[in-house]
């Protein structure tokens, strides 16, 4: 589930606790002190990594040894089943498959092209509705988190927020509570499993998120998550269903354009490039999703 973040002022640090596989394999309840001791046993008697040796008496399996492994290196993520995700968060659930390959490769060109110049926050849009931007963002904050900095995805979709579905967010307060001086930072949540990532969700839907947008606080906002997280990415609106993205896309400076394999036009695309430029916004590429 998800935890409530402490006060900015008192953000801890994050640092790997390195630890035994036997120790991290107790703490999560895989195997107990009697087990251990079998093991050990096995280990010393056999020569055998500690892993192997736990595997070959039949206390764990091959997964929970690579889920340790990805423990010790700073590497979060879950097996099938684990946490209570949304399943489509392929970077958490299929680490190693073409398409969480295909995030890390986005990555990697964000951090050459946008920010290693200083930027940490990024407007990620799409043209049309159910596009798989919400998605795409939740995907690529994963993968931002693994890097193990202090990520953040702003739900700041008024309209038809995804985020605190996608994370099993309880709870409604968030981005319009903000903005409207009725909450403060409290609303944002940290993933469990993942200590790197924290959500501030859209919370309730107002019945003026233009309005709320174009506020002083929206800025002074932004201001202060640039002191706190390495990256901020922000999911917005479609481009087709109002002037949200627009507004938040141009206090940002750039944007990530997600588009879907035959269902979006690339004559759309361009016009929707122009508009940004035009509105001095740095549109830093985009994404084609067939998945």
């Amino acid at each position: 589930m998800n935890q409530r973040v402490p006060p900015m002022a008192t953000l801890p640090v994050s640092i790997n606790q390195d630890s035994t596989m036997g120790r991290i394999l107790l703490d999560q309840g895989k195997i107990t002190a009697t087990d251990t001791e079998r093991i050990l046993r096995l280990q010393r008697e056999q020569g055998m990594r500690f892993g192997e040796a736990a595997q070959s008496l039949g206390l764990i399996t091959e997964a929970d040894v690579s889920q340790v492994l990805a423990n010790q290196f700073g590497f979060p993520y879950l097996h099938p089943g684990q946490g209570d995700y949304s399943q489509d968060l392929i970077a958490a659930y299929e680490p190693f498959s073409d398409e969480a390959e295909m995030l890390r490769g986005v990555r990697g060109q964000l951090v050459q092209r946008w920010f290693a110049n200083g930027r940490n926050a990024l407007v990620i849009v799409s043209i049309g509705q159910d596009e798989g931007a919400s998605m795409f963002t939740a995907n690529l904050g994963v993968v931002f988190a693994q890097l193990g900095e202090p990520t953040l995805i702003v739900d700041a979709n008024m309209r038809d927020p995804r985020q605190h579905e996608i994370f099993r967010i309880k709870g409604r307060q968030g981005l319009s509570e903000i903005l409207a001086g009725r909450c403060g930072m409290h609303a944002i949540c940290r993933v469990e499993h993942f200590e790197d990532l924290s959500i501030l969700p859209a919370g309730t839907i107002p019945p003026n998120p233009q309005e709320l947008l174009f506020r002083p606080s929206f800025l002074e906002l932004q201001e202060n998550l640039r002191r706190h997280f390495k990256t901020i990415l922000i999911d917005v609106p479609a481009l087709s269903i109002g002037a949200d993205a627009l507004a938040i896309a141009a206090s940002v400076g750039g944007v990530l354009l997600v588009a879907r394999k035959d269902g979006t036009y690339l004559a759309d695309l361009g016009t929707v490039r122009e508009k940004l430029k035009r509105n001095g916004v740095e549109v830093v590429g985009s994404v084609l999703l067939d998945f």
